[in-house]
């Protein structure tokens, strides 16, 4: 059976009376009635793929969960208020979190590349950031203010390090598991059930007694993503990976240094990296967001759980949308959604200064859900223009060195929070919702490359 599950379609089809509850269950979840499918990876793995999608299923969905239990643009701003530290370290969240994914990732793929097992890169990388998310909740329960927030901003880093290992990883071992055909269905059933979860845990926050439970809760979600995170990797060493070739683990740093001429040479790209560098004034505005409703909340874990499902409503309600969008025009997507993020920055200050009876906890739940949204077409936008720009010779180089960019202008952009500690967190939204402003202007002189049916 094993030889013909891909050649023959009369014997896989003639045996499914013999097969396990396993085989079933995927075989009514994929769609999967006649054949199985079994495209682009080795014919070994055909028998071996309900077990994988499973296993890389429960993994991945295990991952999801933790990352927003332990969301930096979320929870961490919101226990970094709660515990006193400062605004600088607040705004470093998020490019930390980001960058420590981003760059590090063109030195480890080439070794990776080396390895003609790739799954345990994962499960270490996983069991590593189980042990940086429990040593953030020990720093959680052990430090205040301005110690607090270092000790678990230098743990973050581990934990980004070591998320941008599984990110790599992933995707290799993901390749030789499962199915071309099957790859997108596991990665939205994932998405979706983890949506419905962090839903939950929103709605689970409005019920919850911030005096009786103080800062347990923060301890409690960061060990809950820990062990999340020892799950998957327990969950991974299931998956049966054949050895694949280990051929192309050059030195991708130096590839990547080679490319980096595109900057000089390409002019649309080159203004692409720099309308994309203005960006970041979208991704970098959330946890101020989340910082101001902490502070105005007086720590009420309710509001924290109206900013959970105001983000994860931001997410299913703007793909749709944003996706059709960029189709037609992604030029004109990162252009409205930055200008959206502008004008919310706008907004909000004036509301702080003004009419700050207004900014109640769902008020600032509508302003993250429409921020969340911006930030969803802003993110949606260019990938789409940077795939539509490039062809198929120069587009990896292109994403190799955008991502390199982005990763050490993140980092640079972070230093953001000192204005927070100067002049207080609505002056930093205001600041950077102008920014977003003249990104979405700088953005109008980019090239139109979309091509609409």
């Amino acid at each position: 059976m094993k030889q013909q599950t891909i050649d023959s379609t009369p014997t896989l089809a003639g045996s499914r009376q013999h097969q396990s509850p396993l085989d079933s269950l995927y075989d009514l979840i994929t769609g999967d009635e006649d054949a199985r499918v079994c495209k682009d990876i080795p014919s070994e793995s055909c028998r071996d793929q309900p077990r994988n999608f499973f296993a890389y299923l429960v993994a991945n969905l295990f991952t999801k969960v933790a990352d927003e239990l332990a969301s930096a643009k979320l929870v961490l701003p919101w226990l970094m208020g709660w515990l006193g530290a400062p605004a600088l370290i607040v705004g470093l969240l998020v490019p930390i979190r980001e960058a420590g994914v981003l760059v590090p990732q063109l030195a480890v793929a080439a070794y990776i590349r080396r390895l003609a097992l790739r799954k345990w890169v994962w499960i270490i990388g996983s069991l590593a950031s189980a042990l940086a998310l429990t040593l953030m909740a020990f720093a959680a329960a052990s430090f205040s203010g301005a110690i607090a927030g270092w000790v678990i901003l230098g743990l973050l880093v581990l934990f980004s390090l070591m998320r941008g290992l599984c990110s790599v990883s992933a995707k290799d071992v993901l390749g030789k598991t499962v199915s071309k055909a099957r790859r997108g269905h596991l990665m939205g059933l994932a998405a979706g059930i983890a949506g419905v979860l962090t839903l939950a845990l929103g709605l689970a926050l409005q019920f919850i007694n911030k005096d009786e439970t103080s800062g347990l809760l923060f301890i409690v979600l960061l060990g809950g993503a820990a062990l999340l995170f020892a799950l998957a990797a327990a969950v991974f060493v299931l998956i049966r990976e054949q050895p694949g070739a280990t051929e192309g683990g050059g030195n991708a740093i130096t590839a990547a240094l080679e490319s980096i001429g595109l900057l000089r040479t390409d002019r649309d790209f080159r203004h692409f990296v720099l309308v994309r560098t203005a960006l970041l004034s979208v991704a970098l505005a959330p946890p101020f967001y989340v910082l101001l409703a902490q502070q105005d909340s007086g720590g009420d874990l309710g509001a924290l759980g109206l900013l959970i499902i105001a983000s994860g409503l931001a997410n299913s309600i703007s793909a749709p949308i944003w996706g059709r969008f960029s189709d037609r025009s992604a030029r004109l997507v990162m252009v409205t959604s930055a200008a959206l993020a502008g004008l919310l920055g706008l907004l909000t200050w004036a509301l702080v200064q003004f009419a700050p009876s207004l900014l109640t906890g769902f008020g600032f739940s509508l302003l993250f859900l429409l921020l969340g949204i911006a930030h969803a077409g802003v993110r949606l936008g260019r990938k789409v223009y940077l795939v539509d720009m490039a062809n198929n010779e120069t587009r990896a180089s292109m994403v190799a060195v955008s991502n390199t960019v982005i990763g050490v202008a993140m980092l640079a952009g972070g230093l953001i929070g000192l204005l927070g500690d100067l002049y207080g967190t609505a002056f930093v939204i205001l600041v950077l919702g102008i920014a977003s402003i003249a990104a979405a202007v700088y953005a109008l002189r980019l090239r139109e490359v979309s091509e609409p049916d």
